[in-house]
């Protein structure tokens, strides 16, 4: 049985829930007597208390307490299940950029990133896939929400992953959505700044605008096209990285739902002849690269179910490579 651990959360590690880390890090540790350890106060960050939910970043230091070898240690690791061959292609069909550092991937919509309670297929199981000629998997450096497609970037090796991780926490890196939103949001182009925090609603979790206790989000919009004054098409980019917080701006504060999210839109979300899905995509990342050289845009086509919305809209998602252009005055 190993002596207690004070371990500092790594770049690639960091922005994940604190049972999410144990479950990568300590796969034999099962979540009710992680439970256990929390609420007796035997895990703990940076000195306090802590819950399953709590959020790590980069430098935090988390207090592991004595495991048993027998079932619970790190150097038991089950191995990883084999990923299959369907799986194995579909994660290589996924990849829209590669090089020595890193991979771009277009998330499938569905998928979640990483497992969780009652998640035995995720992203971050299948990264085995995408070796190619590294010894090791890729590593991931951000998220996507499970029903969100779009660009997701991977690090190939440890430094990328700490620089990529910094570069996402910085404002050098730039982020743009696609969503289909019900009704049409006037202005046409505009910044939304509501402060977001967590509460519990019914029997779940939600993201709602508060004034008190909430986290400052800020996400700029531009309208790109209409339906009628039924839907619209927007372009969003996230000038905070907080969660649900582009389905929560949309909605409880813009009144303008994406289409597909029950969850913060209700019934007004799911309007007759689209598929029940939700209709927001990870359109594009813009990365800084050094000296004079133009920025890395990396821009990923619309899921099966968007592309077919986009159809019967009329809507015209082809021209690529100046999705910024309506924010290139913004602060």
């Amino acid at each position: 049985m190993a002596g207690v651990a004070t371990l500092e959360i790594a770049p690639e590690d960091g922005d994940q829930r604190l049972d999410r880390w144990f479950k990568r890090h300590y796969p034999a540790l099962g979540h009710g007597r992680l439970e256990k350890l929390l609420r007796t106060g035997q895990i703990r960050v940076n000195g306090k208390r802590a819950r399953a939910g709590t959020r790590l970043a980069p430098g935090d230091r988390v207090r592991v307490p004595p495991l048993s070898d027998r079932n619970e240690g790190q150097e038991r690791r089950r191995p990883a299940p084999p990923i299959d061959e369907a799986d194995a292609k579909m994660m290589q069909a996924a990849v829209i950029y590669r090089d020595a550092d890193m991979i771009a991937l277009n998330k499938p919509p569905g998928l979640p990133v990483q497992g969780g309670s009652h998640v035995a297929r995720h992203l971050d199981g299948l990264l085995g896939a995408l070796c190619f000629d590294a010894a090791e998997a890729p590593r991931l450096v951000h998220r996507l929400d499970r029903d969100t497609s779009g660009v997701l970037l991977l690090a190939r090796h440890a430094t990328a992953a700490r620089d990529l991780t910094a570069l996402f926490r910085s404002r050098e890196l730039r982020k743009l959505y696609w969503g289909l939103v019900v009704g049409v949001p006037k202005p046409p182009q505009g910044r939304i700044d509501a402060p977001l925090a967590k509460r519990q609603v019914g029997t779940g979790e939600r993201v709602v605008a508060t004034v008190q206790g909430g986290q400052r989000a800020i996400t700029d919009y531009a309208l790109i096209e209409t339906a009628g004054r039924r839907l619209s098409w927007l372009a969003l980019m996230p000038r905070t990285g907080r969660t649900h917080q582009l389905r929560a701006h949309t909605a409880s504060v813009f009144g303008h739902p994406v289409v597909g999210d029950g969850k913060y839109g209700g019934e007004a979300a799911f309007p007759a002849g689209f598929e029940p899905r939700l209709h927001l995509h990870a359109r594009a990342l813009e990365l800084p690269r050094p000296g004079n050289k133009a920025p890395l845009v990396l821009t990923a086509p619309l899921p099966p179910h968007m592309a077919a919305a986009w159809r019967f809209l009329g809507f015209d998602p082809a021209p690529a490579g100046d999705d910024f252009a309506p924010f290139e005055d913004a602060p």
